[in-house]
């Protein structure tokens, strides 16, 4: 199975994650068997940052995410041979598991997106 996204918000269609880039991003990880959630930036209200190409997150982003322009909101499916294989991770993702991330791509570099955050979408004022 490849490596596939829906796109759930359109970013700005221009400006795109490069080899090297510190990204900011916002994801929730499942199980795609059974839709179990298995981890979530949103639920620590912290977005996760790290750089895209160089093996500090798993194939299936390094992959996926480039093909995201900035403020974009999608679904990565990912299948095992590109999330954590036959070992599976920390007694939580099982060995051989394809998996869902939901990934919003807030920043590159100091380029950042001009989305509103979950948290402020709807605050009654």
């Amino acid at each position: 199975m490849p490596l596939t996204k829906d796109i759930l918000r359109e970013g700005d269609g221009q400006t795109f994650p490069q080899k090297g880039d510190m990204l900011t991003m916002h994801y929730k990880g499942t199980l795609a068997s059974n839709n179990s959630k298995f981890d979530s930036s949103y639920d620590r209200k912290t977005p996760f940052q790290f750089k895209i190409g160089r093996g500090d997150v798993i194939q299936g982003w390094d992959e996926g995410v480039p093909q995201m322009s900035l403020g974009e909101k999608a679904i990565l499916h990912i299948p095992s041979d590109l999330g954590y294989g036959a070992q599976g991770a920390g007694g939580v993702i099982p060995p051989n598991a394809d998996l869902d991330f939901e990934v919003e791509l807030l920043g590159i570099g100091d380029k950042k997106a001009n989305v509103p955050s979950e948290s402020s979408c709807c605050a009654i004022l």
